[in-house]
């Protein structure tokens, strides 16, 4: 059972990572940053418009990098688009757990458990200390940009 599981997570991975959603610049967006991972030559664009009420209307990215931060940029475009700017950023520090913390536990995030099981495809990065930063590269480009933009780095 474990293996199929992780065979159905790398599935995963490689779809979005081969075929990124809201993989585009936006027109005029409200908020941009660039991120950057100089230890696996990772590059991204994070792109976002948000509504008066502060929903994110849309988010995108442009950019280049290993199978991991495509997907992990693909999902979080999919995961935030529609959420409330305060919710996104407690999405980001789930999504930082997840991949951080062994004994991390989805019910304690206060955030949506179903987008976050979605994220968890990307969880056994933890593993492997270099990847974290592929994985959480497109988050931290997101909340630089939620922030006032600016260029980020991973190390």
């Amino acid at each position: 059972m474990l293996d199929e599981l992780r065979e159905l997570y790398q599935e995963v991975i490689l779809d979005h990572g081969r075929s990124p959603r809201n993989f585009r610049r936006l027109a005029d967006p409200a908020h941009h940053a660039h991120g950057q991972n100089p230890m696996c030559g990772d590059t991204l664009d994070v792109y976002l418009k948000l509504g008066a009420d502060g929903t994110i209307e849309d988010v995108a990215f442009e950019g280049k990098g290993c199978a991991i931060s495509m997907a992990s940029a693909s999902l979080m475009t999919e995961t935030l688009k529609g959420r409330q700017i305060t919710e996104a950023e407690r999405m980001f520090d789930a999504f930082h757990r997840l991949c951080t913390e062994e004994s991390f536990d989805a019910a304690t995030a206060g955030v949506d458990e179903d987008a976050l099981e979605r994220l968890q495809v990307l969880a056994g990065v933890r593993a492997f200390p270099v990847r974290v930063k592929c994985a959480t590269l497109a988050w931290h480009t997101m909340k630089a940009a939620l922030e006032g933009g600016a260029t980020v780095t991973t190390e």
